[in-house]
């Protein structure tokens, strides 16, 4: 499986700058991890997003996309209205990203 990573938004998105999305290949990591990814993105999808409330104009957005196969899951969210299970999986991909 492989998961992407885009954020966006935020006070970069006034001068139109967009990093290209970080992407982790679950092939390339330990059984435990790749486990874990795979528990965080279920619990995520599964929890219905939050309504912005509308108060956080720069808010950074994110959207996650795993391919499995042929199955395509995107889940977005952003930091005015994020659920604690997206949290969860943002902070896992974060973390994840910052060591490869």
């Amino acid at each position: 499986m492989k998961v992407a990573l885009e954020s966006y938004g935020g006070l970069a998105a006034a001068a139109g700058l967009r990093r290209p999305p970080k992407v982790l290949d679950t092939t390339a990591l330990p059984a435990a991890a790749a486990a874990e990814l795979a528990r965080l993105l279920a619990a995520a999808a599964a929890t219905p997003p939050e309504e912005p409330d509308g108060r956080a104009r720069d808010a950074m957005s994110y959207t996650v996309t795993a391919q499995d196969g042929d199955r395509v899951t995107v889940l977005e969210q952003s930091d005015a209205a994020m659920t604690p299970a997206f949290a969860d999986l943002l902070t896992w991909l974060r973390k994840h990203h910052a060591q490869q």
